[in-house]
C-alpha cells in the first residue's frame, strides 16, 4: 500500500514542490489550499487529491482530513507548510494583523496537527513535518511578528516530539533560509489584508 502525505499550503512554493515530488515518487498526496479551484500547478489524479483547507477554518481542516482518509484509507505524514510573513515595525500593524499572523503560523499549525493526532495515535505511527524557518533560530530587523511565530513553531515541535514518541510518531522541523519562491509577495498581500 502506498503511503499518504497531507500538505497544507500546497498552492505554490514549498507546498506545491513537495506535492509534486511525493506524487512523482508514487505517494498518495493530499494537496490542501484555501482555493483549490484556482490551482494551476497541480492536477487531481488517482494519487493526488486537491482539497480545500484553510488553517483558520476548523471545519475545513476536519473535512480535508476526513476526505483524505476516505480516499486513501490512511495518512502517514503531515506537512504543516501553510503560513506567511508579516514584516515591518511592530507599531505599523493593527491588532487584527498581529492576531492573523499568529493564528495562521501557530494556531493553524496546532489545529491541523490536533486534527490528525487521533488518526496517528490509532495507527501507532505518523510523521509531522513542521516548516519553520531559519527565522525560528535567528532574527532580522522588522521581523518581530514572523520570528515570534517561527520561534513558537520550534518550541511546539520539540515538545510535541515527546508526546508522539509514546505511540511511535515523529516530529521533524525544516528550517529553510532564502529560497526562490513568491513567499515575500504572497506574504505582503496577506499581511496588508485587513481582517
Amino acid at each position: 500500500m502506498n503511503k499518504t502525505i497531507l500538505i497544507t499550503g500546497a498552492s505554490s512554493g514549498i507546498g506545491a514542490a513537495t506535492a509534486k515530488l511525493f506524487q512523482a515518487k508514487g505517494w498518495n498526496v493530499i494537496a490542501t489550499m484555501r482555493q483549490p479551484e484556482n490551482q494551476t500547478e497541480l492536477k487531481a489524479t488517482d494519487n493526488l487529491l486537491l482539497t480545500r483547507l484553510d488553517v483558520l477554518d476548523l471545519e475545513s481542516i476536519q473535512n480535508a482530513v476526513n476526505e483524505g482518509i476516505k480516499k486513501f484509507g490512511k495518512i502517514d505524514v503531515l506537512v504543516n507548510n501553510a503560513g506567511y510573513g508579516a514584516f515591518g515595525t511592530l507599531e505599523s500593524f493593527t491588532r487584527e494583523q498581529i492576531i492573523r499572523q499568529f493564528n495562521t503560523n501557530v494556531i493553524g499549525l496546532l489545529d491541523v496537527t490536533k486534527a490528525l493526532l487521533p488518526h496517528f495515535r490509532a495507527n501507532k505511527s505518523g510523521v509531522i513535518i513542521n516548516i519553520s524557518s531559519i527565522g525560528g533560530k535567528m532574527t532580522f530587523p522588522l521581523g518581530t511578528l514572523y520570528h515570534g511565530t517561527k520561534f513558537a513553531v520550534e518550541g511546539i515541535s520539540e515538545s510535541l516530539s515527546y508526546e508522539v514518541e509514546e505511540f511511535g510518531g515523529k516530529v521533524k522541523i525544516i528550517e529553510p533560509g532564502a529560497i526562490a519562491t513568491d513567499f515575500a509577495g504572497r506574504s505582503l498581500v496577506l499581511a496588508m489584508t485587513r481582517v
